[in-house]
C-alpha cells in the first residue's frame, strides 16, 4: 500500500514529531488546527493546513467525521492520530477504514478490547500472563464488593473499567470505607467516561509502574523494544520516564517482554502500542493494561534501541513486515525523559497558562527536545498544558541525569511557571539517583517547601560564586602595573 500524504489529527509537539518521520520519508503532510492554533508551528510545519473548528477540542480535534472528510477532500492516503483526542476512540479508526484511509494504528477491534480494563483482561486471561489479584467484571453492589474486600484483603484498589489518568480510581484501606469510595469512584467515572462500572483488585503498596513498548506487523510478527520505567508521577500521571528501568534483570527483561507480546497476540494487534505493568517490592509483575497508540515517552526507547518508532508505525501501516527481528535488538546506552508542563509545581500542579514571554530550549549531543511552542505564543487553556518533552542520552544512567539536569538549566521558559524546577528537584534527589523508588515518589519525597528550600540553597550557592569571583577580579584590578 502506498503513503504518499498523511493527515496528523493532533496538534503541538506530537504533531511535529510525525511530521519530521514522514518528512524524512518522502511523505507530504497535512496540520489541523482550531482557530487559537492558526499561528502554532505545527500549522507552518506541515504541506497543508486546514481550520478544523473552535478552540475547544469537542468543537475541533475530536471532530472525527469531519477530519476524515477533510482528509477525503484533500486525497489523503492515512492518518496517524498522535496520543490523546482521537488515538484511542475505536469508532473513529473504524471510520478512517470504512473510508479507505489507512488509520496508522491497531484495528478498531484491537483498540475496542484493550479500552476496556475489564475486556482486556478477559482477553488476556488465557496466555498465563500474571494478574493482580482481583475481580474481573464490573461490579455495584457494596455486599458483594465487601465479600470481596475480605477475600483479597485490605487495602483494595476500586478502578473504573473505562479509566484512565487516575480517574474513578480509589484506594479503600478498611471496610467501613469502602461505600463512600466507591460511591464516589462510580460517580467520577460517570462523569468522567460516560461509564460507571467499576471493579476490584488488590492495591499494590509499593508498585513501580514499568511498561514494555511493543511493535507487531501484518504479517505475525511481533517484537518488544525493552521497558520504560514511568513511576515517577503527580495525580496517577506520569512525569519522568526513562529507559531501561534500573531494576529489572535481563530474566525478567525478558519475561515482561515475552509477556507483554501475549498480550499483543491477544487482540491481534498491529502497529505501536506499549503493554503497562505494575512491579511489587518483590519483582512480582502484574498486567495492568495496553494503550493502543504511541507513547509520550517513545523518544527514550527509540534513544536506547536507534529505532525511529513513527517510521515503523508508517511502514508496518504501508503493509511491511518489520525490518528487524528480535535478536538484533540490543540496549546501548541510557535515555531520561521530563515533561515539560505549564503548571505551577508549587500549587499543585495546577495549569498555569499565560505567556512565554521567554521561550528557549536546550541543544547539544545527547539533548533532543519534542517541542511545540516557540517564544511570544499564549499558552491555551482548551487542552492538556504540555509544552515540550525535554529528553537526554548518556552511555550510563549517572551520565544521563547530570546532562539532563544541565539541560534544565539552559531551558529558559519566562511568562509561566513550569514542571522544570520539580524535574531538576527529582533528577537530584537521593531516592531517584539510586534508583530505590517507586510510584509514590512524589508523596513520600516531594513538597512545595522541599523546592522551594532547594530553589534558595540553589540561590545561596550562585551568590557565593559571584561574590567569590567579584573579590577575585578586585585582587586583579589592584595589582600594580609593571
Amino acid at each position: 500500500m502506498s503513503i504518499k500524504k498523511i493527515l496528523i489529527a493532533n496538534r503541538g509537539e506530537i504533531a511535529i514529531r510525525v511530521m519530521k518521520t514522514a518528512q524524512k520519508m518522502g511523505i507530504k503532510t497535512v496540520a489541523i488546527y482550531s482557530t487559537i492554533d492558526r499561528n502554532a508551528p505545527h500549522v507552518r510545519f506541515a504541506d497543508e493546513a486546514v481550520c478544523i473548528g473552535d478552540p475547544p477540542s469537542n468543537e475541533s480535534y475530536l471532530l472525527g467525521s469531519k477530519i476524515i472528510k477533510v482528509a477525503i477532500d484533500l486525497q489523503v492516503d492515512a492518518i496517524h492520530p498522535g496520543y490523546g483526542f482521537l488515538s484511542e476512540n475505536a469508532a473513529f479508526a473504524e471510520e478512517v477504514e470504512q473510508n479507505n484511509i489507512i488509520f496508522i494504528g491497531p484495528k478498531s477491534e484491537a483498540i475496542k478490547i484493550m479500552g476496556s480494563k475489564l475486556a482486556a483482561k478477559d482477553a488476556v486471561k488465557d496466555y498465563g500472563i500474571p494478574m493482580v489479584p482481583g475481580i474481573d467484571k464490573a461490579i455495584t453492589d457494596i455486599n458483594k464488593a465487601k465479600e470481596i474486600g475480605k477475600k483479597i484483603g485490605f487495602p483494595i484498589l476500586i478502578k473504573a473499567s473505562a479509566g484512565g489518568g487516575g480517574k474513578g480510581m480509589r484506594v479503600v484501606e478498611k471496610e467501613s470505607d469502602l461505600e463512600s469510595q466507591m460511591k464516589r469512584a462510580i460517580s467520577e467515572a460517570t462523569s468522567a467516561f460516560g461509564d460507571g462500572s467499576v471493579f476490584i483488585e488488590k492495591y499494590v503498596a509499593s508498585p513501580r509502574h514499568i511498561e514494555i513498548q511493543v511493535m507487531a506487523d501484518t504479517h505475525g510478527n511481533i517484537l518488544h523494544l525493552f521497558e520504560r520505567e514511568c513511576s515517577i508521577q503527580r495525580r496517577h500521571q506520569k512525569v519522568v520516564e526513562e529507559a531501561p528501568s534500573s531494576v529489572l534483570t535481563p530474566e525478567l527483561r525478558s519475561k515482561m517482554g515475552e509477556a507483554a507480546v501475549k498480550v499483543a497476540q491477544a487482540c491481534n494487534y498491529v502497529g505501536a502500542g506499549t503493554v503497562e505493568f505494575l512491579l511489587d517490592e518483590n519483582h512480582n509483575f502484574y498486567f495492568l493494561e495496553m494503550n493502543t497508540r504511541l507513547q509520550v515517552e517513545h523518544p527514550v526507547t527509540e534513544f536506547i534501541t536507534g529505532i525511529d518508532l513513527v517510521e515503523l508505525q508508517i511502514r508496518v501501516a504501508r503493509g511491511e513486515k518489520l525490518p528487524i527481528a528480535q535478536k538484533d535488538l540490543k540496549i546501548k546506552g541510557h535515555a531520561l525523559e521530563l515533561r515539560v508542563y505549564a503548571e505551577d509545581p508549587l500549587n499543585d500542579f495546577l495549569p498555569s497558562v499565560g505567556h512565554l514571554d521567554t521561550y528557549i530550549l536546550p541543544e547539544g549531543k545527547g539533548i533532543r527536545v519534542d517541542n511545540g511552542f516557540e517564544e511570544g505564543m499564549d499558552i491555551p487553556i482548551y487542552y492538556d498544558p504540555m509544552l515540550a518533552k525535554l529528553i537526554t542520552y548518556g552511555e550510563t544512567r549517572e551520565e544521563a541525569i547530570q546532562l539532563m539536569i544541565s539541560a534544565i538549566d539552559r531551558y529558559h521558559v519566562e511568562g509561566v511557571e513550569t514542571t522544570l524546577p520539580f524535574g531538576k528537584y527529582v533528577f537530584e534527589h537521593e531516592a531517584f539517583r539510586s534508583g530505590d523508588f517507586d510510584t509514590h515518589f512524589v508523596k513520600d519525597y516531594y513538597s512545595p517547601e522541599a523546592l522551594k528550600g532547594a530553589k534558595e540553597q540553589e540561590a545561596k550557592i550562585a551568590a557565593m560564586i559571584a561574590l567569590k569571583q567579584y573579590i577575585e577580579d578586585q585582587k586583579i584590578l589592584r595589582l600594580p602595573i609593571q
